[in-house]
């Protein structure tokens, strides 16, 4: 174990720090790369043999970097930033500081790592994040068109009008030219996005479908296709997840307070975790407090003890827990596993 090697990357969108010590710490290999995966290769190949462990900062643009490492044989693993703070009194740091900070931190075993997606889901899962961002800018549109006929016409225009609406219908409405013309744009843009949405859906459902979890997802108060796809997605392997509890901190669900004597002493990390799965759970919980019974009743309850936030994002985390046994265990929902036995009327 003497001569064995750890690395860290420090990774960038146009450059990387590679930084490689040893057993003892000593610093081995320091050098400014480009994004180039021939030339981290090239750097690293003198210390193939001694390479026990490379670290990757999770940025945005990881894919690449990971993958590639993999494939040449090289044990790679994605630190997770927020696990990871460096002493706040350090006078100076640079790209190099930390790389050797994540190649230390390999060395002494301590390296808060994320996990790796499989490659197969990775496409599928962001092209799902892509349709949440176009159903976004579609309902930035239909606002802008409802707000110009209010504001012009003195009249609301309602949903169904908006899809309904065709682009020479939309512009005999307004006299002026520029009315015209943007309500024009915002009708043809709402239909190309719409048509977008749903061949993104097409696809998706397509390759998640056959997933044992997407089918058990569907027995869930207040999931549906694109929830289940979501939460499938999302979650991936669900038995990375060692309890519930772990599972539905990922999905943001739990109270980020930070408490010391019974007094609040500020807020944790409230970003931590997914935040698609965070959206999901909470659009879950909306439509299962409407066409749940029991789901509706455990929410008012908690709504009259606390408000309607606080009652929503509880109902969210007892629907993530739901969750988790289901896709655990492979198992439809179960209300008294969620919220009890019912007592027997006397």
């Amino acid at each position: 174990m003497t001569n064995k090697l750890m690395a860290g990357i420090d990774l960038h969108s146009n450059n990387l720090f590679c930084g490689v010590v040893d057993a003892q710490g000593k610093r081995v290999l320091e050098r400014k790369l480009p994004c180039d995966l021939s030339q981290v290769l090239k750097a690293l190949a003198p210390f193939k043999a001694r390479l026990e462990t490379v670290a990757v900062e999770s940025t945005y643009n990881w894919y690449w970097l990971v993958d590639g490492l993999q494939d040449n044989g090289y044990d790679t693993v994605l630190a997770n930033p927020a696990g990871l703070e460096q002493y706040s009194g350090l006078k100076h740091t640079d790209d190099k500081s930390d790389a050797f900070f994540l190649a230390e931190m390999l060395r002494l075993k301590i390296l808060p790592t994320g996990y790796i997606c499989a490659r197969a889901l990775r496409p599928v899962r962001d092209l799902l994040r892509r349709r949440l961002l176009l159903v976004g800018k579609r309902t930035s549109l239909i606002l802008s068109l409802e707000s110009l006929h209010a504001r012009t016409l003195g009249r609301p225009l309602s949903l169904g009008e908006v899809k309904r609406m065709s682009v020479e219908g939309a512009q005999k409405s307004f006299a002026h030219p520029a009315d015209r013309l943007i309500s024009g744009l915002d009708v043809q843009l709402i239909g190309q996005l719409s048509r977008g949405i749903k061949q993104i859906e097409k696809l998706v459902l397509g390759m998640t479908r056959a997933l044992p979890c997407y089918q058990v997802l569907h027995s869930l108060p207040g999931v549906g296709t694109i929830l289940a796809l979501t939460v499938t997605l999302e979650t991936a392997e669900v038995k990375r997840f060692p309890t519930a509890g772990d599972y539905v901190s990922y999905c943001r669900c739990v109270d980020s307070r930070r408490l010391s004597n019974g007094k609040s002493k500020g807020r944790n990390n409230g970003k931590c975790g997914n935040k698609y799965l965070a959206w999901a759970y909470v659009e879950a919980a909306n439509f299962a407090r409407r066409y749940d019974a029991q789901c509706r009743s455990f929410h008012d309850r908690k709504a009259a003890q606390t408000n309607k936030i606080v009652a929503t994002k509880a109902l969210a985390c007892k629907l993530a827990k739901a969750a988790w046994h289901m896709m655990r265990n492979q198992c439809a929902y179960d209300p008294e596993r969620m919220f009890g036995a019912k007592a027997p009327r006397k």
